[in-house]
């Protein structure tokens, strides 16, 4: 099977103060054969003019609200054989796309690689983050952990928008369940920024995030007694 052409797609909203980390992480890949959609919610802090300075990033603007919207709108904008996402805060080691893509060319639907928390130097950790999540790697079914090919989407479908927070969550619980051949590996691909105004910290301590998880429970587990 020949290397796929890969769509990177990401988020933005006021994204500045760590985009172009991001951008610079793209730049350093290995594997040369993708493109950057970036679907930016309404930026007001020099966002898009950090991002026109980056020859590879199409922007669109997004239509609706929320991340699951964007996603889903980048993924419609997707002119690749497979996609991938990465946060505008994060950033990837240089090999992440080659190891996503020597899987998928392998065979596998999808491919889940390795992530790691760090902390910027001088910051500390949010409340609620424990300290010990930033020794070693672990294997992270999350957006900046995955690639898979374009079929993944029509099977699992698209990330669903009536989540306030967890929609990322329920779409990789639903490819778990999927039957599609997906192969987690032992490549560092993602560096997740661990701060203050890091969505994935400050809504896990909210009673929404909690009603939400108690909800994908039930419903991981009526799809299991209904299959």
């Amino acid at each position: 099977m020949p290397l796929p052409f890969v769509t990177i797609v990401m988020a933005t909203l006021d994204a500045a103060e760590y985009l172009p980390e991001s951008l610079a992480s793209i730049a350093a890949q290995t594997y040369d054969h993708h493109e950057l959609v970036v679907v930016d919610g309404g930026s007001t802090d020099g966002t898009c003019e950090i991002l026109a300075g980056f020859p590879r990033a199409r922007v669109i603007r997004q239509q609706s609200t929320g991340f699951a919207n964007a996603w889903n709108e980048g993924i419609a904008a997707a002119r690749g054989d497979c996609i991938t996402f990465l946060d505008s805060d994060d950033r990837w080691r240089p090999q992440a796309l080659a190891a996503h893509a020597e899987r998928l060319a392998s065979g596998a639907d999808a491919s889940v690689g390795r992530m790691r928390f760090f902390l910027d130097p001088g910051r500390q950790p949010p409340p609620g983050f424990k300290p010990s999540l930033l020794e070693g790697d672990r294997v992270a079914f999350m957006p900046g952990c995955f690639a898979g090919w374009r079929r993944v989407f029509d099977t699992v479908g698209l990330f669903e928008t009536n989540w306030k927070i967890a929609a990322d969550i329920v779409w990789f619980a639903k490819l778990r369940e999927s039957g599609l051949l997906l192969e987690p590996h032992d490549t560092l691909v993602l560096e997740k920024r661990v701060h203050d105004a890091n969505l994935s910290y400050v809504t896990a301590q909210t009673p929404v995030y909690r009603r939400e998880l108690l909800q994908l429970l039930r419903d991981s587990l009526d799809r299991r007694r209904a299959g």
